[in-house]
């Protein structure tokens, strides 16, 4: 047998699905990513904590490979992150991604927003992409919304379009990099509804937010970081009540109490 099909059947049997294993990553003299080693099981819900600069966002980013990695290994479903061309676009494809900015096509309609990647990586035909889109845009509460461009939605109507234009791609995980906080406070809700009902769901997700409610109510563990190594992980009851490290304690004694 090869290392390559044991580490399959190794992800097969474990039901790991994003492996990080010693992941480094500098940005000039600052290491933003310090020795990461951290493991996503299928259908888990991951939330990623800490303060501004602690490096979540960019070991978002490593894991569909926006960012490159200076060293360790990163491996989705058992295989390693592709470096370039089809296998990269079909791995994003694979790891669905949505950003604080809603990165959707101004010049398209909501429906071809969510049309046009399963037709150009996934080679869906087109009524069925279409058929498709329709489905998941009523998912998540925009079906009306359709025939617009995205000028003419809320914040938080984009960023649920934003979550449909990902689903459509069937992703094996999906990737938040802090989807809320770029929106007014009465639409927060609106978009964390969408995510719990997918952690319900079983999607596989892994959240880097500030939102604190939906970690304690939706994720199945929380990673905390800080100053670019992960400090410590837990459930969120236990990390919530009592967080071992005086990082975590001083990060929630000053967010939980203003």
């Amino acid at each position: 047998m090869t290392e390559v099909s044991v580490a399959k059947e190794d992800a097969a049997a474990t039901g790991d699905l994003v492996v990080l294993k010693s992941v480094n990553k500098h940005f000039g003299a600052l290491h933003v990513l310090q020795d990461i080693d951290l493991t996503i099981a299928r259908g888990e819900v991951v939330v990623v904590i800490g303060p501004s600069g602690s490096g979540k966002s960019t070991l978002c980013r490593a894991i569909n490979r926006l960012e490159t990695i200076e060293g360790g290994s990163i491996t989705i479903d058992g295989k390693p992150l592709p470096h370039e061309g089809k296998e990269l676009a079909r791995l994003r494809a694979d790891v669905g991604m949505v950003f604080q900015s809603f990165n959707l096509f101004a010049h398209k309609t909501v429906l071809e927003n969510v049309t046009l990647g399963q037709v150009k990586v996934r080679k869906k035909d087109k009524k069925a992409a279409e058929e498709r889109a329709r489905a998941l845009l009523d998912r998540v509460g925009v079906g009306a919304q359709a025939d617009k461009y995205p000028a003419q939605l809320s914040g938080g109507q984009q960023q649920r379009v934003a979550i449909a234009r990902a689903l459509a791609m069937e992703p094996k995980v999906m990737l938040f990099d802090e989807p809320t906080s770029a929106l007014d406070p009465e639409m927060i809700n609106e978009v964390l509804e969408v995510m719990q009902q997918l952690a319900r769901d079983g999607m596989t997700m892994i959240v880097v937010t500030h939102e604190m409610g939906f970690a304690r109510s939706a994720a199945n563990r929380v990673v905390f970081m800080a100053d670019g190594r992960i400090v410590e992980e837990a459930t969120p009851d236990q990390f919530f009540s009592n967080p071992r490290s005086d990082r975590a304690k001083d990060f929630l004694s000053k967010i939980l109490h203003h």
